[in-house]
């Protein structure tokens, strides 16, 4: 596809008509997405905070951005004075994490704990996992709320048997995560409270008994203990930050997706007939539901770090340029017919899980369990639908994801 040439309307000085962040409705696509990319597909906003940044909205620019670590970088996002989308009410560590990944030798062994057969949640014991909770729901009787019922304790017992957190723990810690994920125009005081609370829990478990440790944790001890290979700059501090910060990231997008998922396969039931009919396509069904969701939310920000041309943009050295996930994901120049929701859309380049140097680590064992999940809700519940009205939903402000409050349904 033909990367956008439009010149930018609206140069340093001026900003975008739009007000940023976009709408946290997760049921309708901005209109602002279309309306920017159209018009100048890098374009000046106004974050949170007051500070200026460039707003990426085409799938090529997108991509350039995301794919170039040599100009622009995720962990100077977190340093100070640099502009923001909104305040760092998270500590540093926790935006460096996949930075610290990189630099310290961890990068395979996060990559192997996440491998969708490699690792301890396979997709048969995830599959045993989705039954058990659905049973739950069924003998509770509709109308449930997917997302306490199912998408939350789903999330939190798949990624705790991943890093080697005890189930039960793992459900405490979800608990914390609406606080987790503030997103606000200051730092407050508490901000970082929740990110204590469980960072010294899971610096406990590191610094456990060895026999105990599991899963990535212990593999992550194993590599810092073992002189012959590449883990002697690890500490027990930097191995619980990497286990704090994946818990968060991985168990937060893994229930918000499953209830957009479920949000938007309610409202085209005729897939919904033909997944059940044929349930090998769910791997291409949820392919297209991770370019057609729109539970990201903010943009994925970068600090430019020397001047490069966008588009037809000088970024500057130390600018914050964010990347509109949905913007590129409904691109017409790299998607056909964008809006339409095709399972048998192939090649589907979406960025749901980012690209370049921070594609998310967990990829592959999110489309298999998140398959997993749906597979057996479509199975065991023939007449999902929703319990109200999904004009009526309620979602959440202030977060870094777009998510309902609750998602109420009948079957």
């Amino acid at each position: 596809m033909s990367s956008p040439t439009t010149k930018c309307p609206y140069p340093a000085g001026e900003y975008a008509p739009v007000a940023w962040p976009l709408s946290r409705r997760g049921d309708v696509v901005p209109a602002e997405c279309g309306q920017l990319r159209a018009a100048s597909p890098i374009a000046r906003v106004k974050t949170l905070t007051g500070d200026d940044a460039w707003l990426v909205t085409s799938h090529a620019l997108a991509r350039q951005v995301l794919d170039d670590g040599a100009h622009f970088s995720l962990r100077e996002t977190a340093a100070e004075g640099r502009p923001r989308q909104y305040a760092l009410t998270i500590p540093p560590e926790a935006v460096n994490t996949m930075g610290n990944v990189n630099s310290a030798g961890l990068h395979q062994e996060v990559l192997r704990a996440f491998g969708p057969r490699s690792g301890p949640a396979s997709a048969e014991w995830m599959r045993e996992r989705a039954h058990e909770l659905i049973d739950g729901m069924v003998a509770e009787g509709a109308p449930v709320d997917l997302r306490q019922r199912f998408a939350e304790p789903y999330a939190a017992v798949m990624v705790s048997e991943v890093l080697g957190l005890p189930h039960e723990d793992g459900c405490r810690l979800m608990a914390g995560l609406d606080l987790g994920f503030v997103t606000s125009p200051e730092a407050f005081d508490g901000c970082t409270a929740n990110w204590d609370k469980d960072f010294a829990y899971v610096l406990r478990r590191v610094r456990g008994d060895h026999a105990s440790r599991r899963g990535l944790i212990r593999r992550l001890c194993e590599l810092r203990d073992d002189p012959d290979r590449d883990g002697a700059d690890l500490t027990d501090e930097m191995i619980a930050a990497v286990v704090t910060s994946l818990f968060g990231a991985g168990a937060m997008s893994t229930y918000v997706f499953l209830l957009h998922a479920v949000l938007t396969l309610v409202r085209h039931p005729e897939v919904m007939e033909r997944l059940r009919a044929r349930p090998e396509l769910m791997p291409r069904a949820v392919e297209e539901l991770m370019r057609c969701t729109l539970s990201i939310g903010d943009g994925l920000p970068r600090i430019a770090l020397a001047d490069v041309r966008v588009g037809e943009v000088d970024v500057r050295a130390g600018e914050l340029v964010l990347v509109c996930v949905e913007g590129a994901n409904f691109d017409p120049e790299a998607f056909e017919d964008p809006e339409r929701f095709d399972i048998d859309r192939s090649p589907n380049p979406h960025l749901s899980f980012g690209s370049g140097p921070h594609f998310c680590p967990a990829s592959a064992i999110s489309r298999v369990h998140a398959g997993e999940a749906l597979t057996a809700l479509l199975d065991r519940l023939p007449k999902l639908r929703l319990a109200l009205p999904a004009d009526q939903l309620v979602w959440r402000t202030g977060n870094i994801k777009r998510v309902p409050e609750r998602l109420h349904v009948l079957w």
